[in-house]
């Protein structure tokens, strides 16, 4: 392998061999072309045994690469580089690739040398050579000297990319002056007239109009310099047909327009020729990708507007259009807002485009139709409570302390079952003392009787009467100690066991019992809906908790008096489930809906809202 000195040298040589015009053509070019096709020249010039070369550029906006220069003339046919540029591109590192020749005689294989070209790990291109090699040695060599060359290249490049960065950044500047300028502005009318005036100044115009879309035509606001014009003048009439082309174009339009653009705006030409222009160009105002206006520029001297003036004024536009826009509706009285929407709507409807709001717009009328048209079944919805259809409690039969409790909310119970039992300890002695005192009053009575004391005799009668009667009652509330199911049923409420041994007070409910075969359902109906309900009306219940059946039930009482809760009124509608539904149980919750009848689907969905109108509009009425 050569060593550096030797490549140094070999390189000087190539150098001077290069012909003098081939240096002028890359040292004098100006345009990205005219650059590449130079620089490949003088890098072929410098190569041995080069047969042809393709510089690839890129990406373009679909991420592909074109040509950009090719090596010895563009008519030459490079599709055998192909294969090479794309493992190139692929790779993103030098290659050597044994190939074919390429057309010309040679006299060993031809080698397909590529090496991609990157700045900062972004990929920009490649270079392509196919040279025929007399060794190893001079492939190298020449994979040198193609790195060494690139770095014109991306020099180049890197020139470019600073140059658009300064550009843009240039526009964003003139940009936020020109927002800070519409921002002093009070008033739409201010505003508009102040950008107006600003873009003129800084793109070197004769005058700049401002117009803005209403109901699918252009209305001029503005004339920069021009404080105060007639809307019927022929030139403002001219500037609007300018401005209204592109609005039907859906983009910026210039004129003269550039070499290669296609269609030139009519109106622009027009609008030019009547009014002694050298050159119009018109950008729109753009938001959320809908154009809101149109700014027109104009130049009676000096040249066209270049595609760097027509940025900046894309820009300016993109960035003061909502500010505008903000100012124009908050000036707007409540009249005009609605107008404009109408108009608004109209145009979207009407107008040619917004294929989603047309159809959006037919969806409408055929649900509207069919509102009007079709029927359905109306319910009144409310929410449910099932309820035992008799319920009985279980109370403390005297004073007393609980002793034992044997079931609670939720259990299944049977007739005569024990539910609790009562402390019957003091009962017992009760009872143990009056019989005491019942044989005492005994023996008394045999005494008189044997001492013939008839006074005494009728006195001990009473006192063992009322012993009898005094045991009886402590027997039958020793009896009455345990409480007992008064039927087949579950405990809708009630749970002692957390509470033995505390003092009961007689008449306190210790537990409520509901049959397990009856039960009755309780609709909180709203008071709006209520006049709509009638006895004998039949509706679906779905409880929470068997959410996966329906359960009929037929209305059977409605409650005139109405409740309130939860900051709402409602009637208490009672109603017995169809004979044979199974599995609700007491305290289920849900919701039930009883059917009224056919109805219009439109009545269905708006009558609430109807009626609540009527009401408002009556309260509010003097």
């Amino acid at each position: 392998m050569p060593d550096s000195d030797a490549i140094h040298a070999t390189l000087a040589l190539t150098m001077d061999a290069i012909a003098p015009s081939i240096w002028g053509r890359f040292s004098t070019a100006r345009g990205n072309r005219a650059f590449c096709e130079a620089w490949l020249a003088v890098l072929c010039a410098q190569l041995p045994h080069v047969q042809a070369a393709i510089l690839l550029l890129g990406p373009d906006a679909d991420g592909s690469f074109s040509p950009a220069a090719s090596w010895p003339d563009a008519g030459k046919d490079m599709q055998h580089l192909v294969a090479t540029a794309q493992r190139t591109l692929m790779e993103r590192r030098g290659v050597v690739v044994a190939g074919e020749g390429g057309g010309a005689p040679v006299v060993q294989a031809a080698a397909h040398i590529g090496y991609p070209i990157e700045i900062a790990s972004q990929l920009h291109g490649a270079v392509i050579v196919e040279v025929v090699p007399a060794a190893l040695e001079e492939v190298q060599h020449v994979a040198r000297l193609v790195h060494w060359a690139s770095a014109w290249v991306r020099e180049r490049l890197q020139a470019q990319a600073l140059e658009a960065r300064d550009a843009r950044l240039g526009q964003l500047k003139a940009g936020m002056a020109m927002v800070a300028t519409s921002l002093q502005a009070r008033h739409f009318g201010a505003a508009t007239m102040a950008v107006a005036n600003e873009m003129a100044a800084l793109l070197r115009c004769d005058r700049v109009s401002v117009g803005f879309e209403q109901g699918g035509v252009i209305e001029v606001v503005a004339l920069s310099n021009t404080a105060v014009f007639d809307k019927r003048m022929q030139l403002v009439q001219v500037i609007t047909a300018a401005m209204e082309d592109v609005l039907d174009h859906g983009r910026g339009l210039v004129f003269p327009a550039a070499e290669g653009a296609d269609g030139a705006s009519l109106a622009h030409a027009a609008m030019a020729r009547e009014l002694s222009l050298v050159a119009v160009a018109s950008v729109p105002l753009m938001e959320n990708h809908d154009m809101i206006g149109v700014v027109t520029l104009e130049r009676s001297q000096s040249e066209a507007f270049s595609a760097a003036e027509q940025e900046l004024a894309r820009t300016i536009g993109d960035l003061v259009a909502p500010i505008l826009r903000l100012k124009r509706e908050s000036e707007r009285s409540l009249w005009q807002g609605l107008r404009h929407m109408a108009a608004d709507a109209a145009a979207k409807l009407f107008g040619k485009g917004y294929g989603g709001v047309k159809l959006v717009a037919a969806a409408v009328v055929l649900l509207a139709i069919a509102l009007v048209t079709a029927t359905g079944t109306y319910s009144v919805t409310a929410k449910a409570v099932v309820e035992g259809a008799v319920q009985r409690a279980a109370v403390a039969p005297f004073d007393g302390h609980i002793a034992e409790s044997f079931v609670r909310a939720g259990d299944i119970v049977r007739a005569g079952q024990v539910l609790a039992r009562l402390d019957d300890q003091n009962l017992k002695l009760q009872k143990r003392q009056l019989e005491s005192m019942r044989a005492q009053s005994i023996g008394r009575q045999r005494q008189a009787l044997a001492a013939e004391d008839r006074g005494a005799l009728m006195v001990t009668a009473a006192q063992i009467a009322q012993s009898d009667a005094q045991i009886a009652l402590v027997a039958e509330k020793i009896t009455r100690s345990s409480l007992v199911a008064p039927f087949d049923g579950v405990i809708v409420s009630g749970d002692l066991s957390q509470l033995l041994g505390t003092p009961v007070e007689q008449g306190k409910v210790l537990f409520q019992v509901a049959p397990l075969d009856s039960y009755r359902v309780i609709l909180e109906v709203d008071e709006r809906d209520i006049a709509h309900l009638r006895l004998g009306e039949s509706g679906d219940l779905v409880l929470s908790g068997l959410s996966d059946r329906r359960l009929g039930f037929v209305v059977k009482q409605i409650t005139p008096v109405a409740s309130q809760q939860e900051g709402r009124n409602f009637f208490r509608v009672e109603a017995l489930l169809d004979e044979g539904a199974a599995g609700p149980r007491p305290g289920m919750e849900g919701v039930g809906k009883v059917r009224i009848g056919e109805r219009k689907l439109l009545w269905i969905w708006t009558h609430s809202f109807v009626d609540w109108a009527r009401a408002w509009v009556w309260k509010q009425l003097p």
